[in-house]
């Protein structure tokens, strides 16, 4: 059956981020699918390792979410590995997945001080930037306060960011899971700077936290008032049905991300998107589910 055209979500700078992903989710489903163009997915689509298969490859995807997914989330690195004509690629998938009213996370991880990290974030989070985007994820393990130039380009543009706090590769744990000196863990410690951070915004504060789907109980205080990215869903080994044990009370205001579980069913646009609303509709059962059974 295919699926209603979803309202467009409102554009940057009319509302804050936080808001904008509150009316996606709950309008478009809740769901962010990466656009991971790695070379071994190129070629189970048939496509070659090169600029043309990540052109195609590219604009497929996004032709196919854009107009009814919550989030898209380029994962930069593969164009990156392209130079400028990778780069070039990008540029266009954002502006291309903005206009059909996807909200666009840019997957690059950034993390440094001062100038610098003013630096990236004019890069992604200023409005006359060819990589604006509405939100992007940074590493916070410099010190929370690095980010502060990123935290305030954020909030002039009403754009996001998504900090990693409990990733799911098990090597994060040496640094995650390491208590800090007040008998914290050092992901507490930066998902307490994060929840500082949203203080009274309402609905769902702009800055969320990354947390992976696939760790099992965290034993983290996860309440944020923001958005929790849960990568891990499908190839990773994590379900949809795994969410409300992982995440608890706050499984409402994650933001599942699937990437090769959808991926993988191209090039054929209408797999594409019967993947990708097979995947919103388990999350919202089992997230409806567990809120009338509490």
């Amino acid at each position: 059956m295919t699926a209603p055209t979803p309202a467009p979500t409102p554009a940057a700078g009319t509302e804050p981020f936080g808001a904008r992903l509150r009316h996606a989710m709950d309008t478009r489903g809740p769901l962010c699918v990466g656009i991971d163009p790695h070379a071994t997915l190129l070629r189970d689509w048939g496509l070659g390792d090169d600029i043309k298969g990540l052109t195609a490859f590219t604009r497929t995807v996004v032709e196919a979410l854009a107009d009814r997914v919550a989030v898209l989330k380029p994962q930069s690195a593969f164009y990156e590995r392209f130079g400028s004509r990778g780069v070039a690629v990008l540029e266009r998938a954002v502006a291309d997945a903005r206009a059909a009213g996807a909200l666009v996370l840019m997957d690059a991880k950034r993390g440094d001080i001062g100038s610098t990290m003013a630096a990236y974030a004019a890069t992604y989070l200023d409005p006359d930037s060819p990589l604006f985007s509405d939100a992007l994820t940074v590493s916070p393990y410099l010190g929370f306060g690095s980010l502060r130039p990123a935290l305030d380009a954020a909030r002039a543009a009403g754009s996001g960011l998504f900090v990693l706090a409990l990733t799911s590769n098990p090597e994060g744990a040496e640094v995650q899971r390491a208590t800090a000196g007040d008998g914290r863990t050092v992901a507490q410690a930066v998902l307490d700077h994060v929840a500082r951070e949203n203080a009274g915004a309402v609905p769902l504060g702009s800055v969320g936290a990354v947390v992976g789907a696939t760790l099992g109980e965290t034993g983290a205080d996860l309440a944020i008032n923001g958005p929790l990215l849960a990568p891990g869903i499908g190839a990773q080994g994590a379900t949809p049905a795994d969410l409300p044990r992982v995440f608890g009370a706050s499984a409402g205001d994650v933001v599942p991300s699937v990437s090769r579980g959808v991926l993988r069913q191209g090039p054929d646009v209408s797999a594409l998107r019967a993947a990708a609303e097979r995947f919103a509709d388990e999350v919202r059962t089992a997230i409806d589910g567990a809120d009338r059974a509490r």
